[in-house]
């Protein structure tokens, strides 16, 4: 997410840091080059010199030219205004007070990822313990109709049953009225992509707008359209005055442009942001967090609460236990394998950690890729649950048995053997070093598991 941008505002920041004593030239030097490497983000011309001038204007002052590290401070004011610029410190939570069933309506250019988005967020709202009607209105575009219903059935959620010879304003109505009378205390309304200049399409949004009465209307904008993106909000905003912005495709090739302009440009704040196709991979907005990855300063927050959404506390104590007996099994660790691939690919948890974003790119290739673990998965799978729980007993024709069934070699299987072998007997005598000695013994086990 936002490699290039990060990785040339961090060479810019390497040179404040290494400046003792910073004066108004060297700060307007340095500003200059964040500017250029913002344009080059495809950042809207306005907001990078409005944004430009509010840094200037605190850099020159005392609180950087008197301090002890001004290039940390410059750093730091670059952040605070990134963040007020993505409209950090307001409320960007969905409106979900308003009398049932609350409408929300999505809307956007066809293939920005609007329909998978309405899964996506009807599976968020369904954590939050929230009953959501998915509504097919989508009829210009084939097939759009049963990729929702099939989007539903794999969430376990009901979707109105709508056809494409049906008028879009008439399912909407009819859906409402159902939902009202089935219990649903939420209807997500995925409507027809359409061009924001496309007059009578647009129109037949208002009119769905006037139907239904939604609290939150979404636009769903592809971040990989930079500067577009925010054109298309801009469209959107003066024909149904939108109340916020889902960015999808944030984990490509994205320059940045659409997040950092989109606030600033419409005065709509971003909700929520789309990081890969799964129906997981939707994440509340939080600016804060965004800029700090951006700067290379990782996400720890959100990191604990993809793990605290993903593992089991209960399991984990039970993990412990095992542990400090010697029980830790081959099983348990394809378990936890597991367990790590819901939070998403090894890559992107990576980047929530300080400074492991870059390191990762530093030493490519020398930690497991997403392959060697999944070869690592596809070994153990290959076992019997006996074989697992004492891998001790696993013998020649064994070992060529697991090579076969998961399509490696048997030299593979015999490296992955002994380093969970010599793994567990060193986090054995971590153990008897205390809690810290044991910390390190569970990084030389994670650290063991790529023999490949």
């Amino acid at each position: 997410m936002f490699d290039s941008l990060s990785d040339k505002l961090d060479q810019i920041f390497k040179k404040l840091r290494g400046q003792g004593v910073m004066t108004e030239e060297n700060i307007k030097d340095a500003l200059r080059e964040v500017r250029l490497v913002l344009l080059e983000a495809d950042v809207n011309f306005k907001v990078v010199k409005d944004f430009v001038e509010r840094v200037r204007g605190r850099a020159i002052g005392s609180e950087v030219l008197q301090s002890l590290s001004p290039g940390q401070q410059v750093i730091k004011i670059v952040h605070d205004e990134l963040v007020s610029l993505m409209g950090g410190g307001e409320d960007n939570s969905l409106n979900l007070a308003a009398k049932p069933p609350v409408a929300i309506m999505l809307v956007g250019l066809q293939g920005s990822g609007k329909t998978t988005s309405c899964g996506k967020l009807a599976k968020y709202l369904k954590a939050q313990r929230r009953k959501p009607l998915l509504v097919p209105a989508d009829v210009y575009r084939p097939a759009a109709i049963e990729q929702l219903k099939t989007l539903g059935a794999q969430l376990s959620l009901e979707v109105f049953d709508s056809r494409a010879d049906q008028n879009p304003v008439d399912i909407c109505r009819e859906a409402l009225r159902y939902a009202a009378l089935s219990g649903f205390d939420t209807v997500l309304f995925d409507t027809a992509g359409r061009l924001q200049i496309d007059e009578v399409l647009m129109q037949e949004l208002v009119r769905i707008k006037d139907v239904v009465e939604p609290v939150e209307i979404l636009l769903v904008a592809d971040a990989m359209t930079g500067q577009e993106a925010v054109n298309v909000a801009t469209g959107f905003d003066a024909h149904l005055d939108l109340t916020g912005v889902i960015l999808t495709k944030l984990d490509g090739d994205a320059k940045g442009g659409a997040a950092l302009s989109i606030k600033a440009v419409t005065g709509k704040p971003v909700k929520f942001v789309g990081l890969g196709e799964k129906l997981d991979a939707l994440d509340v907005f939080h600016a804060d967090r965004l800029v700090s990855r951006i700067l290379g300063m990782g996400d720890v927050l959100t990191l604990i609460e993809k793990a605290q959404a993903t593992f089991d506390e209960g399991q984990s104590l039970k993990l412990q236990q095992k542990l400090k007996k010697n029980q830790y099994d081959l099983e348990d660790f394809r378990n936890q394998l597991q367990q790590m691939k819901q939070m998403g690919s090894l890559e992107s948890i990576m980047s929530l950690i300080p400074g492991m974003g870059k390191m990762m790119k530093q030493m490519e290739g020398a930690g497991p890729s997403e392959k060697e673990l999944k070869r690592i998965e596809a070994i153990i799978d290959s076992m019997t649950r006996d074989e697992r729980a004492n891998p001790s007993i696993i013998n020649g024709s064994r070992r060529l048995r697991i090579s076969k069934g998961s399509g490696t070699t048997v030299q593979e299987v015999n490296q992955l053997l002994k380093r969970f072998a010599e793994a567990l007997k060193l986090v054995k005598h971590m153990q008897k070093l205390g809690p810290k000695g044991l910390m390190k013994g569970m990084g030389g086990l994670r650290k063991g598991m790529s023999p490949f």
